[in-house]
Order: structure tokens, then C-alpha cells, then sequence
């Protein structure tokens, strides 16, 4: 009897260290000589400022003409913070408003400063990150249009562009724009009825779109020439034009134009037809059109349709060609039904 009761106190004394065993691997204070690989260690809370977070990366829509000057008219910003909290400032960290979900947006025009970090809930930050930019959403003014007559070329003479911004005109409804240059549009034939030209200024704001009466009698709209020895020219001096007019088949029209002396011509594009067929366009270097179907003698030729809207045919042709000195376009609907059209013509600087 008394053996049995010593091996009992035995199996007490044994459990008994087996419990405070395990009590000194869940506070961190079990013995150094002790393998515990299979125990989860203890992790004291961080301070504030211990733990340094990911920075966050910001992120917005530069709806200006440069997508890199930080002008825009968009003060929403994105914010990717990988799941952390963050927050921002607008008076260079003297406050902090918490942020909400992946964006906030800034308000009122003029230029920001803008700081944004992440931070969690025991007090840890990231770096700062800080941005800058400019925040325009008022609309220039309209354009003032000026029409005159230079031969048989109307000049729309365009003044009230601001600094930086950028004009366009639209010859469907207001819908496509296209980008224009210099300070005035010039326009040949007749056809199409009416042009429509804005302004957009640096941070992407349109103004009023005014609209110009092509078909006005006080315009005299020029019918183009049907003569390829007698074609009609194009007023010098400008940098974008619109030859626009009705063809069909059988009835080709003829324009001339002189490339001045340090310009070349830079596009020669398609802007508006409405036809399924296609028409055809053959470009010589010469103040008449004399290479008949000589192909050899054309600066570019081919086919246009629908298919061809804004595509500049004198992509892949060299520089050195397309430089000073006449050229003359003949331009002819393959169809039978007649077909209003417009192309575009750009002049530049030669590089």
C-alpha cells in the first residue's frame, strides 16, 4: 500500500511540471536549452511608429492637352494603399482627413499640393507621398470668327485662343472634332453645310462650339473645278484646310496648292463622306493634273471610302517628296449617286 501511494505522488508531481511546461511556452519564458519548434512565440503589440507601412501609390487623369503637366480638369485621384488604411492632406500635413474606399477628389480651381500616407490603426505611417497639380474647370471662351474671302478661298480667321489651348473644328454635327493649327482655317467648295469650331484649353475644357454658315450667300461658295489643266487654288499662307465639294462619276474635282518654301505638307486625310462606294484620289507634284493614269507621275493615289475616315495617305511617303512646290489633287466618286465630301489638308514646318 504505501508503494502504490508513492508511484501515485509521482504521476502527480510529473503532470504537475508537464502544466507549468506549457504555461512557459505561451507567456515566452520557457527555458533557452528547451526545443519549442512547434510553440507559436509571443508577439508584444508595436508601438506607434515602429512599423514602417507601404507607401501608397496615387494615381489620376491628366485630361489636359499634356498628359504629363498635372494641369486637368478631373480632381479626382486614385489611391492603391494595398489594403491599408490611408489618409491625406491638403495643407501639407496640418490636417489629415481619413480616406474612403480607393479615391478622393479635390475641389475648387487653382494649383494643389497634395500629400497622402497610409496609416493604421495603431498609429503606423508610410512615407509621405506628395503630388502636385492644377485643378481648371472653367470653360474658355468662344472663339471669334472672322470669315474672309482670299480668291476662291473662304479664311475663317479664329482670335480669342488662350495661351496653350488648342482649336478644332467639326464639319458632322459637332461630332468628330479635329485638331487644327495656325490662326485660321481655310476652306474650298461647296457641299457641306456648316463648319463648327471651339477651343479646348490646357486642362481639356471645351468652350461653346460656334457655328459657321458655309451655305450663306454672303459666302460665295466656290464650285471646285472640273478642269485638271484649270484647278482651283487654294489660298496661301495657312497651315489647315478643308477642300469640300459633291462628286460623282464622270465629274473629278481638281484643287491646287503651293507648299511655301521650309513647310512640307504633313497629312492629307479624308474627313467626312457619305457614300458606301468608293472614290478616287490621285496627287501630282505640278500646278495642273496632266499624268492622266500614269501612275509614275503621281505623288500618291488610290482608293477612299468610309473605311479611310481620318487616314492620312501620306503616312509612308517620304519627307523630301511632300516638301516645297505645287501639288494639285483630282478627287472623282467611283458611284453614280452624288457624294458630299471633305478632306483635310495640314502644312508644317519642315524638320
Amino acid at each position: 500500500m504505501l508503494l502504490s501511494r508513492q508511484k501515485n505522488l509521482q504521476r502527480v508531481l510529473v503532470l504537475a511540471a508537464a502544466l507549468v511546461s506549457v504555461s512557459c511556452v505561451s507567456t515566452g519564458s520557457a527555458p533557452a536549452d528547451k526545443n519549442w519548434d512547434s510553440s507559436v512565440p509571443f508577439q508584444p503589440t508595436p508601438k506607434a511608429g515602429a512599423v514602417k507601412l507601404p507607401a501608397p501609390v496615387l494615381s489620376f487623369n491628366d485630361t489636359g492637352l499634356s498628359v504629363s503637366d498635372g494641369i486637368t480638369r478631373n480632381g479626382l485621384w486614385d489611391v492603391d494603399s494595398a489594403d491599408i488604411d490611408w489618409e491625406f492632406s491638403l495643407d501639407q500635413g496640418q490636417t489629415w482627413t481619413r480616406g474612403q474606399g480607393r479615391t478622393f477628389e479635390v475641389k475648387d480651381d487653382g494649383a494643389k499640393m497634395i500629400w497622402v500616407r497610409a496609416r493604421d490603426d495603431a498609429g503606423n505611417t508610410s512615407e509621405i507621398v506628395r503630388v502636385r497639380c492644377v485643378l481648371d474647370t472653367l470653360a474658355p471662351v468662344a472663339l471669334v470668327i472672322t470669315p474672309q474671302r482670299e480668291g476662291v478661298t473662304l479664311r475663317l480667321q479664329l482670335s480669342g485662343l488662350e495661351s496653350g489651348a488648342r482649336w478644332e473644328y467639326s464639319l458632322n454635327g459637332q461630332a468628330p472634332w479635329h485638331v487644327g493649327s495656325g490662326p485660321a482655317l481655310g476652306v474650298l467648295g461647296q457641299g457641306i453645310a456648316q463648319v463648327w469650331l471651339r477651343q479646348v484649353d490646357v486642362a481639356g475644357n471645351p468652350s461653346v462650339a460656334q457655328a459657321m454658315d458655309l451655305q450663306s450667300p454672303s459666302l460665295l461658295a466656290h464650285d471646285i473645278s472640273g478642269h485638271p489643266l484649270q484647278p482651283s487654288v487654294l489660298a496661301s499662307g495657312l497651315q489647315t484646310y478643308v477642300i469640300q465639294g459633291v462628286v460623282l462619276r464622270g465629274d473629278a474635282d481638281h484643287v491646287r496648292w503651293d507648299v511655301p518654301q521650309g513647310q512640307m505638307l504633313m497629312s492629307f486625310k479624308l474627313v467626312h463622306y457619305a457614300s458606301d462606294d468608293f472614290a478616287s484620289y490621285a496627287l501630282q507634284r505640278s500646278s495642273v493634273f496632266d499624268a492622266g493614269m500614269d501612275t509614275t507621275r503621281m505623288l500618291a493615289w488610290g482608293q477612299m471610302g468610309l473605311s479611310d475616315l481620318n487616314r492620312n495617305v501620306l503616312a509612308n511617303t517620304g519627307p523630301q517628296r511632300r516638301g516645297e512646290g505645287p501639288m494639285t489633287l483630282r478627287f472623282q466618286q467611283n458611284g453614280t449617286l452624288p457624294t458630299p465630301y471633305a478632306i483635310e489638308l495640314t502644312l508644317a514646318a519642315a524638320n
